[in-house]
Parts: C-alpha cells; structure tokens; sequence
C-alpha cells in the first residue's frame, strides 16, 4: 500500500483538489492533517501519471508525495545545514563580510547543483575569506542567520517520539555547533575552519567533509544506534547531499537544486520543514512546539 500526501502553504490546499485526485486515483477515505493545509489517503499502487499530475500541482502551489504506507514514521533525522535547517548559506554570508560576496555565492551555486566538486570549490571559497576576523562568525549567526521555518516543530515533534536527530553540512562547525544547539539536535559534524592570530587562515582542516563524509555518518550513527538506512528521514538540498538522500529510507529535497530533484521522489518545494512532519503521518495537531 501507498500513501498519497498533499501539502501547501497554511489555506493554500483546495479541498475540492484533494477530493479530485483522490477520486482520479481510486484512492481510499481523505484524512486531513491539517485543514486547507495537509492531506493523506491511501492507494493500492503508485499512478503511472504520478510526475505529469506532481508537475500540475506544483503550479498549484501544492507538494506531492508518494511513498510506501509501511514504515514512513523514522527514528533518526538527518539533516544538512546550509538553505535546509536556516535560510543562508554560511559561507556566502561570510564571504559578503569580505567583501567577495557575489565570487563566493557563484561559486556556492554552481557546487551546489553539482556543476563543481565540492571539495574543490570549498577550498577556493574559504581561501577568498583569508583574513577575516574570526569575531566576524559571531556577527553572522547573530545578524544574518535565521532558521528554516517549521524547524522547531521538526525536531521537537520527532524527538518527542523517541527520534535521533544529527545536523551533517558541509558548511563550518562554528555554525554547526550553534545551530544545533538551538534546535536542539544529538550531535553535528561539519568542517573546520583554521585559525590563526583571531583571524581565517584561508584554509579547511582536512579531510574536507562533503558527500562521502554525510554517508558515512547516516552509516557510523545508524550502527552506533542499533538502527538501518531505512529507519532515517534524511533532507538536504544541494549535490552533495544526494548520497545520504538516496540511501536513507525517506530521503527529502527540500526546495532543492534542479540536479537534485531530479534524483529524488520526494520534493518538496512550497511547505517548510513541517512537511517532513506530514509525510510521517503528524498530524497538526501532534506537533510539538519549542
């Protein structure tokens, strides 16, 4: 069996849409998880026009998922950082302090819809912040770093039931370990920037953590826990994070590059992390604020 989830913005999912797909699909009784806002029902199979009616409702402002009825609720999240658990990117925020903000977030993008590697492009994007005050990484978290919304609920609502929840960027541990923090996560990894003198040295402390580096934790956490691949929900955005995407049991492009989307059956590109919530079957009703 299969489980058809619709979601939007809060008063943006038409009930009269979800009552047609249900009936085009053969689907079973609507449950509403949250009104005018997120929907399930059950199907017997995947539709073979699944894509062409994702693409249409997309340009509804909806999300559509399809994923199997078994197992859907996880024990452990794993999540990127950067434009997935806060809305920057940190080293573009940095590198505007240095003033090559626009070389930086070029580079940013192109890695990030896997037009570069990434260790590559990590390490020319940190050189052009040599120099910089280390103080400045305080001023970035305090003044220009802002959490993805439904961030909150996310961690709180699934650590309320028992979850892991491990923050893995390829981004910078002084950002990292204060996000994590925040929001309340078990454990980060991430990179290092090296110091010297108070000041960026242009370097990474190596082995640079990228795509391989966010396999091998979802793999090292899940056995240090007793748990498989299939018992995490892992989100990220960019190319490097398709590895854990792909071999976690719900793996979520969250308004991710066009590269990884199409890598992914489950995107999501309207809601905000709350929808990682509804594809586990929370209601609104069960989320847990912090």
């Amino acid at each position: 069996m299969f489980i058809v989830t619709l979601i939007a913005r809060p008063g943006g999912l038409d009930p009269a849409l979800t009552d047609s797909l249900r009936n085009a699909w053969g689907g079973g009784d609507i449950v509403w998880l949250s009104p005018d806002e997120a929907a399930e029902f059950v199907l017997p199979e995947v539709p073979a026009n699944r894509w062409q009616v994702w693409e249409d409702v997309q340009g509804m402002g909806v999300d559509l998922a399809v994923q199997p009825v078994e197992s859907r609720r996880k024990a452990m999240l794993l999540a990127d950082m950067d434009s997935t658990m806060i809305q920057q990117e940190c080293i573009d925020e940095l590198a505007d302090a240095a003033g090559v903000g626009d070389r930086v977030k070029d580079i940013t993008a192109r890695a990030m819809n896997g037009e570069l590697d990434f260790d590559g492009a990590l390490t020319e994007r940190v050189g052009l912040l040599k120099d910089l005050p280390e103080s400045v990484i305080g001023d970035v978290l305090e003044r220009r770093i802002t959490l993805m919304p439904g961030g909150p609920e996310l961690l709180a609502t699934m650590k309320a039931h028992g979850a892991y929840a491990a923050l893995v960027s390829g981004g910078f541990t002084a950002f990292t370990a204060a996000i994590a923090a925040r929001l309340g996560f078990d454990e980060h990894r991430a990179n290092t920037l090296l110091v010297a003198g108070g000041r960026l040295t242009g370097e990474v402390e190596k082995p640079i953590l990228g795509r391989a580096a966010k396999v091998q934790a979802l793999e090292e956490i899940t056995a240090r826990l007793g748990l498989t691949a299939a018992d995490v929900l892992a989100v990220g955005d960019g190319a490097n994070d398709l590895g854990m995407l792909t071999l976690a049991g719900t793996g979520v492009a969250l308004h991710a590059k066009p590269s990884v989307q199409v890598e992914c059956d489950l995107r999501i590109n309207h809601g905000d992390l709350t929808a990682l919530l509804y594809l586990q079957g929370y209601a609104k009703s069960d989320f847990v604020a912090r």
